[in-house]
């Protein structure tokens, strides 16, 4: 298996068996690792990808690159996938094949402080490529990437897609702020105007990405922070 090309403001740092490119990436960046690291792992079943960030904006903002990731993710397999699948994805960093969970986003910092501008934050993601289970049938909301049409498409590819359409994002973002980014994540998010998991309405996301509940006559924001994982 080949490993992937990144551009020259990105350094790809491979991990193998068992490894958590997330867990790796945390370490990495608590060591001063550069910004632009992307930790992965590619297994015949499993992909797993981690970047590291350097911010040098309040946790509030920075937080704009779980989207942002997410986004460029949605970019890159819609460009690779055949033009029948349908690719979306969740509030909380899920990601939809067809309408079936197949994988995640996850998100962690150096702190939890809103205000506060952190050494590092890290973006995950996941994503099954094959299902392992004995009767893929028995859970219809949960998919494999190659189970949708995607065989064609490899892990490597993938990777290096999505890192150069990530790459196109932050630029974009560093330029024009959150509204493009915005208003392309919004197009992709699933469940927008039905119930929300933790009851009311889930109305849409505020221009920082939290999301607006509406629940009666109140309306709720759960920030965005609120996903992260791990803060020290």
């Amino acid at each position: 298996m080949s490993e992937p090309v990144f551009h020259p403001l990105l350094s790809g740092h491979p991990v193998q068996g068992g490894e958590d490119p997330f867990e790796r990436a945390q370490a990495m960046a608590a060591l001063g690792c550069d910004a632009g690291t992307v930790v992965y792992n590619i297994q015949a079943n499993y992909l797993r990808v981690a970047i590291v960030f350097a911010p040098e904006v309040g946790l509030q903002d920075a937080i704009a690159m779980l989207p942002l990731c997410a986004v460029g993710f949605q970019n890159a397999l819609g460009a690779l996938a055949p033009p029948e699948v349908a690719v979306h994805l969740g509030w909380s960093g899920e990601i939809h094949v067809n309408g079936a969970r197949c994988g995640r986003f996850r998100v962690a910092a150096a702190t939890g402080e809103p205000e506060a501008e952190p050494d590092w934050l890290i973006v995950g993601w996941e994503l099954t490529l094959l299902q392992t289970s004995d009767a893929p049938g028995e859970t219809p909301d949960v998919t494999a990437l190659y189970d949708e049409g995607c065989a064609d498409v490899s892990a490597t590819q993938l990777v290096e897609s999505w890192s150069r359409h990530m790459l196109t994002w932050l630029n974009r973002w560093q330029e024009d702020g959150n509204a493009p980014l915005h208003a392309e994540w919004m197009g992709l998010l699933r469940g927008v105007g039905e119930p929300s998991a933790d009851g009311g309405v889930f109305l849409g996301t505020d221009e920082r990405f939290g999301m607006l509940i509406r629940d009666g006559a109140d309306t709720q924001l759960r920030a965005l922070t609120e996903l992260l994982e791990n803060t020290q």
